[in-house]
């Protein structure tokens, strides 16, 4: 957990150890212009590929489900969007996957 965060506590007071359970794998986008073009970046690789957009938007509601479970928010933007995750359908996290896909083009 980087430096100056406030440590997750529960409802009873106690350090909530389950945040300490998702990994800092994305550590290497600081920023939100950095993730946007790694993205953009990914997006690209899998055209070469012939991968179409409806399943790389597809893939993309796959990649959020596994980063909103197992990678902790390095930026308030990403805490907003693993809320807006966490609290979202499946058909509504294919619509922000969708969205983000758009956002990167």
């Amino acid at each position: 957990m980087p430096v100056g965060r406030h440590l997750p506590i529960n409802e009873k007071g106690e350090l909530a150890m389950e945040r300490f359970q998702c990994v800092s794998a994305m550590d290497f986008v600081k920023d939100w212009d950095a993730w946007r073009n790694t993205l953009k970046e990914a997006i690209g690789e899998a055209r070469k590929f012939g991968v179409s957009d409806e399943v790389i938007r597809d893939l993309g509601a796959k990649v959020g489900d596994f980063l909103a479970t197992k990678v902790c928010p390095a930026t308030k933007e990403e805490e907003l969007l693993k809320a807006m995750w966490d609290v979202a359908t499946p058909e509504e996290r294919k619509t922000i996957a969708t969205l983000i896909f758009k956002m990167v083009k």
